[in-house]
């Protein structure tokens, strides 16, 4: 077992301390983080609790919170906490949310627990252990024709320069739905890219990479043997502009598909 290995049951623990609070508690106050964008008291008090957890379980652990930024040094092992991911499906009863709690280690993702609390399900991943979901192993899906393929996308953007950057997602969708099954936009990358793992979801395209949004289920869909990619089709890093994923079948017609409007 690696020194990574050894990480996870600190993981599952804050990550269960995570899933009671957002299943207990109202999302309260929320407090604007920009256009149409928001972070609740849960997201708050649930990045507060994790970050003391880890930094007493794991103190040679740096920290990076969704909320609240960056704690302790960045460069060696670096927590990567997105406390609720899809706050707005949160806010609005939708059962698609998740917590994630990704590891990262020289700019690449190495460990995750992503827990879906409405949903009762948890998945993970370690170097040496493989990824599962409730305790079973998961693997991609095994589709290879595009006319197969269920596609997830990620959020249309907002904000600043919103109007430039949904020109691009729009494009991106012209290309994707006379060639695939189907398109679905989920609006919680963890849950995306678990899905993904567990070969609910044949693709992802996430124009995107935030690492608190991304670590952790970039780590389980590399471990569950799916094809992880920056824009450019390079191996995808915390430095990867977004976020492609899918099942390694559908790598060869997918990527350049995406190639030719990136």
């Amino acid at each position: 077992m690696s020194a990574i290995d050894t990480l996870l049951p600190a993981a599952h623990e804050a990550v269960d301390l995570a899933r009671d609070l957002m299943r207990t508690m109202l999302p309260g106050v929320l407090t604007a983080k920009g256009d149409r964008d928001m972070a609740s008291e849960v997201d708050l008090a649930i990045e507060q609790r994790v970050r003391a957890f880890l930094a007493e379980r794991t103190p040679g652990v740096g920290f990076l919170g969704e909320e609240e930024g960056a704690r302790g040094a960045r460069g060696g092992l670096t927590w990567s906490l997105d406390p609720v991911d899809g706050t707005v499906n949160f806010v609005h009863g939708s059962p698609i949310c998740a917590v994630s709690l990704g590891l990262i280690e020289d700019d690449r993702s190495v460990l995750g627990v992503i827990d879906l609390p409405f949903l009762g399900n948890r998945y993970w991943a370690s170097p040496a252990g493989g990824a599962f979901c409730d305790g079973a192993p998961i693997r991609a899906s095994g589709v290879s024709e595009l006319p197969e393929a269920l596609v997830a996308v990620g959020d249309f953007a907002v904000g600043e320069d919103a109007d430039a950057k949904n020109r691009e997602r729009f494009a991106i969708l012209e290309a994707l739905v006379p060639r695939i099954q189907r398109v679905r936009m989920l609006g919680s990358a963890a849950t995306d890219l678990a899905w993904l793992a567990a070969g609910r979801l044949d693709a992802l395209v996430m124009l995107s990479n935030k690492p608190w949004d991304t670590s952790a289920g970039t780590a389980i869909a590399y471990a569950a043997g799916a094809r992880v990619v920056d824009r450019d089709g390079s191996d995808h890093t915390f430095r990867s502009s977004a976020t492609i994923a899918c099942a390694p079948g559908l790598a060869d017609e997918l990527l350049p598909l995406l190639a030719g409007v990136l």
